[in-house]
């Protein structure tokens, strides 16, 4: 009986738990209702239901909220409805607040001009990257991914960096970012690129691989990772890697290198000429994975300023293939990258805001023709000419990648071996004079005595020098008829228009009705100018001045002599080169062409007592070699200028 009883008064309790499961969830099917009508979700049972989702389980929360979104719901209107309907007061954390906070747990910081960065620690290294980034942007949408299970909406994003970089402008400290090489206290680091963000540091004592470096860099787009150096190497084994043709081309391409290394400029501008199948764009392509590889290694000549800008921003070392010409503007704008200049451009979307950029850059120009014409930019560059290689002595491509893949390690390392050497060396110093690239030839002597005898460099500079000032000036129509007309005279005075119709008469009708003539007596004088600095270097002085009470302007132009004194060492010039030795075929060292042997005159005063076709040898000789032929023997170092021993020399006006 009793049990009956118990039964029976179970029986409404049952009926109660039936009725309770079988209340709908206001959110089954809210979505499709939402796409019928948007105010579905606004009923009171249905946001109810999504306060306490949004407590209980903030991703399903977030993905419902998407998908509501989509079904044309009005999400930041039910977004006050739930804040009112749960008795907050005022609306619930945002997606751009959760963004905001989960920021909070980075380093923020901006650069020197602005920009604002992030220091943020992954797989337990650091890594550094500008808010605005595509990096920073992915890092900050994954954290909100793992903490919500949802995607934040494009208009939460950007409000979220808004105030990011505001903090790391206004918050933050100024810090110094590097791309590929910075320094600190007098140490240099070179940045890996690998995917620990390690970097080589390098001081006076030595180099070494370290996990975190001290100083910043950034990761531009298109960066690649260099090989870990090694030591053991030896620098003539670049040599087989580069069609370089004379000792003199070899150290300069090392000194070119070794300022690359180097995280301030002046850096010169290393021009490569050469016929087709001369390996120019191999050369540049080699040097570029060697110092600073890239995806894209050789680029075309930019359009504008601009986009020569991007890519200084973006790299440390630029390589331009192919170039036909060199546009005036971009002349210029390649002096400024070489020694060290501003770049001002305006910002897309504004009208007075600027995007600056204050720095120098490496730059490698390679073409068929004598691509570099004008007298300052010549003046910032090396150059070099490469010869064909014979179809006999060519490599495959393959073959040859994987040959210098396999000694790239040990070609770093002692590329930096030498940087260690210019650290120690930098402040002892001295050269016989300073040259245009003052820094640059500085840097490059000091670095020079772990490679090879010390003057070594200077000596195959200053010929470069000289080889260089008689190539621009036969390039330029004035310059040329300038050194012509003082031809048969030690001195001319008179106006600009008299000057260009006697230069006009030097150059010829045909030259002097071509485009490249100047058409007035004012662009005469800018163009004189300009050749000024190079005339002076083969005897020819260029002044501007005021002649008479009515001060007319007049231009005096007087030769020194008949020969100019050259830029490389010693107290007296050498006679004129006799005619050079015949030239072999090819070098067994590198495979890609012979050595053009240079040759002396027997004569120190300058004047040939009759015809000479003897040549004296000089080939390079490495530091830790102790046979030297009679020239090197004697070779003075750089803080004995007069007695630096020329390797050649050219007769000139």
């Amino acid at each position: 009986m009793s049990s009956e009883i118990e039964v029976e008064d179970l029986n409404p309790i049952l009926d109660a738990i039936d009725a309770a499961e079988e209340i709908p969830d206001p959110l089954d099917g809210l979505v499709e209702k939402s796409a019928e009508d948007p105010g579905a979700a606004f009923t009171p049972e249905v946001l109810d239901r999504l306060v306490a989702l949004k407590a209980e389980d903030r991703a399903s929360f977030e993905a419902l909220r998407a998908r509501l979104k989509k079904a044309g719901c009005r999400v930041t209107a039910l977004d006050e409805a739930m804040a009112e309907e749960s008795g907050d007061g005022g609306r619930g954390p945002t997606q751009a607040d959760i963004l905001i906070d989960l920021a909070g747990a980075v380093d923020l910081f901006h650069s020197a001009d602005g920009t604002a960065l992030a220091d943020i620690l992954i797989n337990e290294h650091r890594e550094t990257w500008p808010v605005r980034t595509k990096g920073f942007r992915r890092w900050l949408a994954r954290q909100f991914y793992e903490q919500t299970g949802g995607a934040p909406s494009s208009e939460a994003l950007q409000s979220a960096l808004n105030v990011i970089e505001a903090k790391a402008h206004f918050d933050g400290p100024e810090r110094p970012v590097f791309i590929r090489v910075g320094d600190l206290d007098g140490r240099l680091y070179l940045d890996l690129g690998d995917e620990a963000w390690r970097a080589v540091e390098i001081d006076t004592t030595g180099w070494r691989v370290i996990d975190e470096p001290p100083v910043r860099f950034r990761r531009a787009a298109g960066m690649q990772p260099l090989a870990v150096p090694a030591p053991g190497g030896s620098i003539e084994a670049l040599r087989s890697f580069l069609n370089v043709q004379s000792d003199q081309d070899f150290v300069l391409v090392v000194a070119w290198a070794l300022a690359v290394l180097r995280n301030k400029g002046p850096y010169p501008a290393l021009v490569l000429s050469g016929e087709q199948g001369s390996a120019k764009s191999t050369f540049s392509a080699i040097l570029r994975s060697l110092l600073d590889p890239n995806t894209a290694p050789l680029r075309a000549l930019p359009r504008e300023d601009r986009d020569l800008f991007i890519a200084a921003s973006n790299g440390h070392v630029l390589a331009f293939d192919n170039v036909s010409g060199l546009p005036a503007w971009i002349s210029d704008t390649l002096c400024r990258l070489a020694t060290g200049g501003g770049f001002a451009v305006r910002q897309l979307y504004t009208d007075q805001d600027e995007v600056l950029f204050d720095a120098a850059r490496p730059v490698i120009l390679n073409g068929i023709e004598d691509i570099v014409t004008r007298p300052d930019l010549a003046d910032r560059a090396v150059f070099l000419t490469l010869e064909p290689i014979p179809e006999e002595r060519r490599r495959p491509e393959a073959e040859l990648w994987s040959a210098f893949e396999a000694e790239r390690a040990r070609l770093l390392g002692v590329l930096l071996d030498a940087v260690v050497e210019g650290l120690k060396r930098l402040r002892h110093t001295h050269l016989p004079r300073l040259p245009r690239m003052a820094d640059f030839a500085l840097w490059a002597s000091a670095c020079e005595t772990a490679i090879w005898p010390a003057g070594t460099f200077w000596s195959a500079y200053c010929g470069n020098r000289d080889e260089a000032v008689e190539g621009v000036i036969d390039a330029d129509p004035v310059a040329a008829a300038a050194r012509a007309v003082m031809l048969e005279r030690t001195e001319w005075t008179g106006t600009a228009s008299d000057l260009l119709g006697a230069l006009g008469e030097a150059a010829g009708e045909r030259i002097a009705k071509s485009k490249t003539w100047p058409d007035s007596p004012r662009a005469l004088s800018g163009r004189l100018r300009r050749a000024a600095t190079f005339l002076r270097k083969i005897g020819i002085e260029v002044s501007f001045e005021r002649e008479g009470r009515a001060r007319t302007r007049v231009i005096r132009i007087t030769a020194a002599g008949a020969e100019s004194v050259p830029e490389r060492g010693g107290a007296q010039p050498s006679g004129p080169s006799a005619p050079s030795a015949p030239r072999p075929k090819s070098v067994p060292d590198n495979g890609f062409g012979a050595p053009d042997p240079r040759t002396v005159a027997n004569d120190a005063d300058g004047r040939v007592s009759g015809p000479v076709d003897s040549a004296r040898a000089n080939p390079l000789k490495l530091k830790d070699e102790t046979v030297a032929d009679g020239a090197d023997a004697n070779r003075a170092a750089h803080s004995e200028p007069d007695k630096i021993a020329g390797t050649s020399w050219r007769a000139r006006l």
